[in-house]
């Protein structure tokens, strides 16, 4: 046994986040589960406690988790672990590389600079704005800039509700409107993973046929699947600006070629398994070891 002390941040008692601090402790007889709503910061004396365990003496973090549910307040819990990274512990991955890809608006900005193909994106607060795109586009998801599992998301079709639709979305917290062009008929969506930058495996999300998207969250199911070179190198360009530790990149298929919905910092365990039974948990555990 490696005698390292390496905490997992995520939600205590989910699968993955028990999975992967079961994996940790198998190699190194140190098991941490850090729930960030409990963590008292004290920076004045150079301190981010998880009960009796300063995360500021630890040998690493991995970051599997932030919070159950996406907001804007698990940035400043990742700046807590910038903290703790600052006074020298390693963090896999860095915090300041999550927090590009947590915010919607952050990561999608960093994938059209990149050159990544992406659904039309139309982002505004003026709401005559958001109606032109709406018309434009025929029909659009508005997405949350904070959220998972497509939780938050509404489609509008253009029409003579769409205003009131747009004013809804952004009356319910959104004053910022995210919206995409749907994709018509998605029936299968794709997770194209990567560790270190090198690629593992790719999953195929294929929805239940009773709801617009294909989250596991409303129904879908994860199957294997055999991706072309064109769509691990899409995949593999989409993750490159943002070099997390491990990653999966959402990838659809459409009539013009495969285009990027989002990189993701915590996804992909339950697809590799399912799909593949690849155990994500043993191959993070033993990558970050290697690193410490």
């Amino acid at each position: 046994m490696d005698a390292k002390r390496i905490a997992v941040v995520g939600t205590p008692g989910a699968w993955s986040t028990e999975r992967l601090a079961d994996a940790i402790a198998e190699r190194t007889g140190f098991r941490c589960v850090v729930d960030m709503a409990r963590v008292v910061a004290d920076l004045s004396r150079g301190e981010v406690r998880h009960g009796d365990v300063d995360l500021c003496q630890v040998d690493a973090i991995i970051i599997k988790k932030i919070s159950p549910e996406y907001a804007p307040d698990i940035l400043d819990r990742l700046e807590l672990l910038r903290f703790a990274q600052a006074r020298g512990v390693k963090v896999f991955s860095d915090p300041e590389r999550v927090i590009r890809v947590l915010d919607r608006l952050a990561c999608t900005v960093s994938l059209r600079i990149a050159g990544v193909a992406m659904p039309p994106t139309t982002i505004t607060a003026d709401l005559e704005g958001a109606r032109e795109a709406v018309a434009r586009y025929g029909a659009a998801v508005c997405k949350p800039l904070f959220s998972t599992k497509a939780r938050g998301m509404v489609v509008i079709e253009d029409g003579p509700g769409a205003a009131d639709e747009l004013a809804a979305f952004q009356a319910a917290g959104n004053p910022v409107i995210y919206l995409q062009q749907k994709i018509p008929d998605l029936g299968r969506d794709l997770g194209v993973v990567f560790l270190g930058g090198e690629y593992v495996a790719t999953y195929a999300r294929v929805g239940a046929g009773t709801s617009w998207n294909t989250t596991i969250h409303d129904g879908g199911r994860y199957q294997p699947y055999t991706p072309s070179d064109a769509i691990i190198e899409l995949a593999r360009v989409a993750q490159r600006p943002f070099g997390l530790d491990f990653t999966c990149v959402d990838v659809v298929e459409t009539p013009a070629g495969p285009q990027v919905f989002e990189v993701s910092a915590f996804g992909g365990f339950r697809g590799l398994l399912d799909a593949h039974r690849i155990v994500a948990a043993d191959l993070y555990a033993s990558y970050v070891l290697e690193r410490v």
